[in-house]
């Protein structure tokens, strides 16, 4: 019989491994998309976090309460808080980085070889991005938006 523990981590490991799994077929759409595309769906983000905005502060209320009644720090607290002029400015930032020329297929650098082989070093999407952090739900839009733009999926 599976103590409570366990249960909850092997529920965690194949939550994990099902977002893994959605992401990496997300990727190569993705990295194809075009820059109209990503705009379009940044400004949707955008739009979508200030229409939802009270939505999302009562979705905030209940982890601060949360965060409360498990003793978290007033720093990790006040991290964690959202208010309208946060909310704002995670939506100005998804806007912002919408405006932002599309890295893709942008060269970086090229050169020719003795040979003749010209050979180019070329910006891509590099394909499942993974992001560690705590208490900021700011930056759950800006690497979303920074991976969006860059043709990357994120988890």
């Amino acid at each position: 019989m599976l103590k409570l523990h366990e249960k909850s981590r092997d529920d965690t490991v194949a939550l994990m491994a099902d977002i893994g799994r959605r992401a990496r077929a997300a990727a190569r759409p993705l990295a194809v998309a075009t820059a109209e595309r990503k705009h379009a769906a940044l400004i949707g983000m955008a739009q979508a976090i200030l229409r939802h905005e009270q939505d999302i502060l009562n979705a905030n209320a209940i982890d601060i309460k949360n965060g409360e009644q498990s003793g978290l720090s007033a720093s990790f607290m006040d991290r964690l808080k959202l208010d309208p002029a946060r909310i704002r400015a995670m939506a100005d930032g998804i806007s912002e980085i919408a405006g932002l020329r599309d890295p893709v297929g942008d060269v970086i650098a090229a050169w020719d070889r003795p040979n003749g082989l010209h050979i180019e070093r070329v910006r891509t999407p590099l394909g499942v991005v993974g992001v560690i952090y705590e208490s900021r739900p700011n930056v759950t839009a800006d690497a979303g938006a920074l991976c969006l733009k860059a043709g990357n999926p994120v988890i």
